[in-house]
This record gives C-alpha cells, structure tokens and sequence, in this order.
C-alpha cells in the first residue's frame, strides 16, 4: 500500500489539494525543479504496476522491488537508477537478525521507495528530513541519502547488540564454572553471515555513487560527500563483523579446547577411583580362594590384617593421586 506520496519544492513540502493515494494528483502538482517521493510498503503487483506506470519504471526492477529477496545492488535504467538496500533488525531473545529489504526508483523528478520486512521504519526519517531543508533541496538524493543512512546506522545497532551476546559468550567460555556454548557461538556466527550478505555487497553501490559512476540526473553531484560519510560507517560495521566472527572462530576453538581439558580431568578422577577400588579388590581375591594350604588362612588376625592392608593401599594410592592433582 501507498503509505506516503508528497510533492517538495526548494526543499520543504508542498500540501496539495488532494489524498496521498491520488498519485495523478500529486504528480500534476509539480512544477520544474520539484520532486515527489513515494513511500509504499510491500504493494501487490497491481498497486505497483500503477506505480510504475506513472513514473515509466523499468518492467525488471519493478519485479525486483515486488518480489524482493534481491542482494544489494545498484542498476541503471536509461535515466533511471534503482538500489536495492537489506534491512537489519536483532532479536536479542532469540540470538536471531531478521532481515528485510527496501529497493529505491531514483529519477530526475521522483523517487519512489518500496519496502519490505518490519526492519528500518521510515516514516520517522521522512520527517526527520523535512525537518532539514538544507539537504531536502538536493532533491532525489537526498532522499537515497537519508534511506542509506538510515539502513547503515541500523546495521551498526545490529553490530553492537552482537557485540554484547559475543562477550556474554567470551564470558561464558572461560567462567570456572562448566558450560557448553557450542551451540549459542554457531548461532551467532550464523547471524553474523546474514549480516555479511547485508553489508559486503553494499560497498560497491556506495563506492560507484561516491565516485560519480552513476552519471543521472536524480543523483547531484554535491550529495557526493553525504554519500562517501555513509560508506565509512558501512566500513566501520564491516570491520565490527569481521571481528566478531574472528572472536567467535577463537571462543568456538578455546570452548573445545576446554571440553577436551574437561574429559581429560573426569577421565583422570574416575582412573584415580578404579585404581582405588583395585587395590583392597586384588587383596580381597587372593584371600578368597579358599585354598586349604595357604599361608595365614587359619590365622586369628589374617582377616584384621587383610582389611588393614587394603587400607594401606588405598590410602597410599589417595594420597598420590592428591599430591598429583588427579583428585
């Protein structure tokens, strides 16, 4: 559905005389050098095609933007261009990054905006920008601007809400007390790989709009250092991922390690038992033969200094293992 559809002129938005559905409407209140921006949130492919046609969009990146689930990336339509950003929000209670996807038309006199998933609100940064005429009357790209920075500034929330379960995890790893947090650490570091496939293919978008490869009409030149501010924040989140999941690589081979450590102590402790209960064990056997010609077997204390040799043996066998550390 058409969740906003307003008409700015030098900046600052123009109340026209008709409903925010009425995209004929608003389209014919625009004069030379305004711009309209439309907001939809996941249109059907009727609602879109009307769209489309109002605004003469590319038949592909309108497919594009109804069916979503694209990557990242940038094309050009003759004087056209469209972007398409994924959306990340975290759910701490399940240790899980959802995702969602905006895809951007850019044109000379318009943009249009589609999105999909609960990720990246965007009424809030249509007002925020009204709020700021200085950078509203750069036009479209202004507008790109704000929804790349907006799509940024959630991907680095998303870095630092990982950070925190990384350090719970780090924490939980080498606490004394015995834990397994095999399965928490493949949960993150698969979290961590949707944010990957968020942020990494967005640099070269950045990087070809910062760099003036885009060459149309909706996109000004002066929004170039607007533009290369956003792409240092994607570098700072990418870097904030790669170590991440380079701690996680070394909390998931410390947590074996540890495990390993952990078997070897219960195999030594239940080795230290068995030997134990061997010694008054062999004791026991041998004078439980009953053979009739053995020594001691018709002595009045065999039986007291039977027990109190498997004492000694024991007890010898538990203080070495003590003094080893085994026990």
């Amino acid at each position: 559905m058409i969740v906003d559809n307003a008409l700015y002129r030098a900046g600052r938005r123009v109340e026209v005389d008709c409903a925010a559905s009425d995209l004929a409407g608003v389209i014919a209140a625009r004069e030379p050098g305004d711009f309209v921006w439309v907001g939809l949130f996941e249109p059907d492919a009727a609602e879109m095609g009307e769209v489309a046609q109002h605004f003469g969009l590319h038949p592909l990146a309108v497919e594009d933007a109804v069916n979503a689930h694209q990557r990242p990336k940038l094309e050009r339509y003759d004087d056209q261009l469209f972007v398409v950003l994924k959306t990340l929000w975290y759910v701490d209670a399940e240790d899980a990054v959802e995702t969602g996807e905006i895809a951007v038309f850019v044109g000379r006199d318009f943009v249009v905006h589609v999105r999909h998933g609960a990720g990246s609100e965007l009424h809030g940064v249509r007002l925020d920008l009204e709020r700021r005429a200085s950078v509203l009357s750069h036009g479209p790209s202004a507008v790109l601007y704000v929804l790349c920075d907006r799509v940024v500034d959630d991907y680095a929330e998303v870095g630092t809400s990982l950070e925190v379960d990384v350090d719970e995890v780090e924490a939980s790893v080498f606490s004394p007390v015995r834990t397994d947090d095999t399965a928490r650490i493949y949960t993150l570091k698969r979290e961590l790989a949707e944010v990957r496939r968020a942020v990494l293919p967005l640099r070269e978008p950045l990087r070809r709009i910062v760099a003036g490869d885009v060459d149309v009409d909706g996109v000004a030149d002066e929004a170039a250092p607007y533009f290369r501010d956003v792409a240092d924040h994607l570098t700072r989140v990418t870097e904030v991922v790669e170590y991440l999941d380079g701690l996680l690589a070394a909390a998931f081979d410390a947590q074996v390690a540890r495990i390993s450590v952990q078997q070897n102590e219960d195999m030594r402790r239940i080795s230290s038992g068995v030997a134990l209960v061997a010694g008054p064990t062999l004791v026991a056997a041998v004078y439980g033969m009953n053979f009739d010609h053995m020594p001691e077997l018709h002595w009045t204390l065999g039986y007291p200094m039977a027990l109190a040799l498997m004492v000694l043996i024991s007890g010898f066998l538990w203080w070495q293992f003590k003094r080893s550390g085994w026990m």
